[in-house]
């Protein structure tokens, strides 16, 4: 179960994440944010990325095995990494109509799945 609720709690912690990021560049769209200056969207940004280490801090303690969970240090990281990924490709396609996945994204996404096969591999 603490597998499960880490892995929940990271996947939320990335759409935050993605959006502070991210979600930003979105912004030019909106009348409101037509004249706000670069500290301004920093802010916004900071202010979205707090709910992220709401989540991410949770999610890290729930899946140590320092603190009783499943995953070593190494895992949480690689596990964190492929759900990062993950997380921006369904949000790149929901939010920016004009981006597209392309052959060679797809093969640095079977790299890094790769990537979680060997970390958790004996």
């Amino acid at each position: 179960m603490k597998a499960f609720y880490s892995i929940l709690l990271l996947i939320g912690s990335n759409v935050f994440m993605t959006l502070a990021w991210y979600g930003h560049l979105k912004f030019k769209e909106f009348e409101w944010s037509k004249s706000l200056g670069l500290i301004t969207i920093i802010l916004l940004s900071w202010g979205i990325a707090l709910f992220e280490y709401f989540l991410q801090v949770p999610a890290n303690r729930i899946g140590s095995k320092l603190y009783g969970g499943p995953f070593d240090l190494f895992q949480l990281k690689i596990l964190q990494e492929v759900i990062s990924l993950g997380v921006f490709m369904a949000m790149a396609l929901l939010l920016f109509k004009g981006e597209s996945v392309k052959w060679n994204h797809i093969a640095a996404m079977f790299c890094i799945i790769a990537a979680v096969y060997f970390v958790f591999k004996k």
